[in-house]
């Protein structure tokens, strides 16, 4: 798996993605649209940088990616969790 790193920033494929969350392909752009799958991007910094962190949460569902700044997935973590409520940073 490797993300492919564009100008406005990493984009995964949604035929990776969208299993590792539980849902099917065809949906996740909508999902994402609407609010019910959502994203962050962490910047390495200190030891960690020339890497990146992308975590998405669908429902009970988080998917970690953790990669080179070329984009290559050095791991990922696909777990079931509670969802943090609003407040919760």
């Amino acid at each position: 798996m490797k993300i492919e790193m564009t100008d406005e920033g990493p984009l995964v494929s949604a035929n990776d993605l969208a299993p590792m969350l539980g849902i099917d392909p065809a949906e996740l752009q909508r999902l994402m649209r609407d609010g019910q799958v959502t994203s962050r991007h962490e910047q390495g910094i200190d030891e960690d940088e020339g890497h990146f962190r992308l975590i998405f949460r669908y429902r009970d569902r988080m998917v970690r990616l953790t990669c080179r700044d070329d984009g290559t997935v050095i791991s990922r973590t696909a777990v079931s969790t509670p969802n943090p409520g609003p407040n919760t940073r």
